[in-house]
């Protein structure tokens, strides 16, 4: 526990009980490939301020495919960076759930603390008590009403909200604060969320917006080695706060108005809402009580607004991997193997794109008529609606679409809402499996 805290920054003697309980911390890479390394980057920076600042490994759950450390692109092997020469980040992670063990269903029994529903994996769970404070940290791709695992099943928002009630109705933890990096994150929360869970979240995006990765090839010199982008805006925005800030001085509220500073900077597409959602009372709380804070930062003066706007140019999450094949692509020798290999990848990449966007939007020709079907698609419902109505049919039509379609793939994700406004629209799996059938007579390899 951390009851020995002392009364100073937003800490005060009334907070003595607050803070008698244990910190815990799941971090989630939902991605795999170095093309996506960015991801684990910041999941292992978030690794080393949680354990900087004083919690015990028996406490941080990490999950992350670990495939980017000892890939053949990486320029330094065995090291993870999160910024442009920066320090190793990945010494010391613990390796909780990797690989095929990074999915849905070992998420959700490590946040409900249920053993028993485990898959492979190191057996760490969420094993809170009443007075304990949960922090959990997401980032990868998502889409609407989604984020995106390396295997098998996506993360549906509806499903996520009700494992936190049920965590909350089990009376195992006194306050949770969880932190999204994902386009479309805000689509997580909104609508969805109850304010009376003691959870506060915040996300990179609002629901209808993309995020953005940083410090990507082009920008700095130093990544240009690297041919991949090494963080994400609004996650090295929180992170590089965390690394600086006397963590016993400084508030959630304080850090979210420094993320959506920085995050909401530069040219207008190429910026996203920083939100906040749930019990918004919880961030006048101190990061502390979630991340303890390094001793090394005791002396930190805070200074108000001290976070400019970003001057980094950014790039979609949606696109980064695209930038990662060219740059493989561009810098191999003429008529190499290595050429050859990265222009089939560039090519693959280009065609599953091309094949998500005309399949989603021919299906739903088909089904509302060639005037029709833009308008019933593109619908974006008014904030604190959620996506859909029914998440059951959500799940059917995204299945069926993949059955016969194949994978959306990470790029597709963006189509979600798509899908879901289909079931807003009254669309049945009948009638779904009848255009996707019509639509797609060849899967392409994903």
């Amino acid at each position: 526990g951390f009851c020995a805290c002392k009364s100073f920054g937003c800490l005060n003697h009334n907070d003595l009980f607050w803070a008698c309980g244990k910190r815990w911390a799941v971090l989630v890479a939902g991605s795999k490939g170095y093309d996506n390394y960015r991801h684990q980057a910041d999941v292992c920076h978030a690794y080393q301020i949680l354990k900087k600042g004083g919690l015990k490994d028996e406490n941080i759950i990490v999950f992350m495919y670990d495939d980017i450390a000892f890939d053949e692109n990486n320029p330094r092997p065995g090291v993870i960076i999160n910024k442009p020469n920066g320090g190793d980040v990945y010494q010391g992670v613990p390796k909780d759930y990797t690989k095929d063990h990074v999915n849905v269903k070992n998420f959700n029994a490590v946040i409900l603390g249920n053993k028993n529903a485990l898959t492979g994996g190191s057996g760490k769970v969420v094993n809170s008590g009443p007075n304990d404070h949960i922090f959990i940290y997401y980032t990868d791709h998502g889409g609407p009403g989604v984020l995106a695992m390396p295997n098998g099943e996506y993360i549906y928002a509806k499903d996520l909200n009700n494992v936190l009630k049920k965590k909350h109705a089990a009376k195992s933890y006194k306050s949770m604060v969880f932190y999204i990096e994902a386009c479309e994150s805000g689509s997580i929360f909104e609508g969805l969320l109850p304010n009376n869970l003691n959870i506060y979240a915040t996300t990179a995006s609002n629901a209808s917006e993309d995020s953005f990765a940083a410090y990507c090839p082009e920008d700095y010199e130093a990544v240009e080695k690297y041919d991949t982008c090494l963080g994400d805006l609004y996650s090295i925005s929180w992170l590089e706060d965390s690394d600086k800030h006397d963590l016993r001085q400084e508030t959630l509220q304080k850090q979210y108005e420094a993320v959506q500073r920085r995050t909401v900077a530069g040219v207008s597409d190429r910026s996203s809402h920083v939100m906040q959602y749930g019990n918004k009372k919880q961030s006048n709380e101190c990061l502390y009580y979630y991340m303890g804070t390094n001793p090394a930062n005791d002396n930190y003066t805070f200074v108000e607004n001290p976070s400019s706007p970003s001057t980094l140019r950014v790039v979609n999450q949606r696109d980064a991997n695209l930038l990662h094949f060219w740059h493989k692509y561009n810098k191999a020798p003429a008529g190499s193997h290595e050429k050859l290999k990265a222009q089939k990848k560039l090519n693959d990449e280009i065609s599953l794109r091309k094949h998500v966007d005309y399949s989603v939007n021919h299906i739903g020709e088909l089904l509302f008529g060639n005037g029709n079907s833009s308008k019933v698609l593109e619908t974006v419902r008014p904030s604190g609606q959620p996506i859909v109505d029914d998440w059951n049919c959500f799940k059917m039509l995204v299945s069926t679409y993949e059955k016969y379609c194949g994978s959306l793939s990470k790029y597709g994700t963006q189509h979600m809402r798509a899908i879901a406004n289909m079931c807003n629209a009254g669309v049945t799996m009948k009638q779904m499996v009848a255009a996707s059938t019509q639509t797609c007579f060849k899967i392409p390899p994903t």
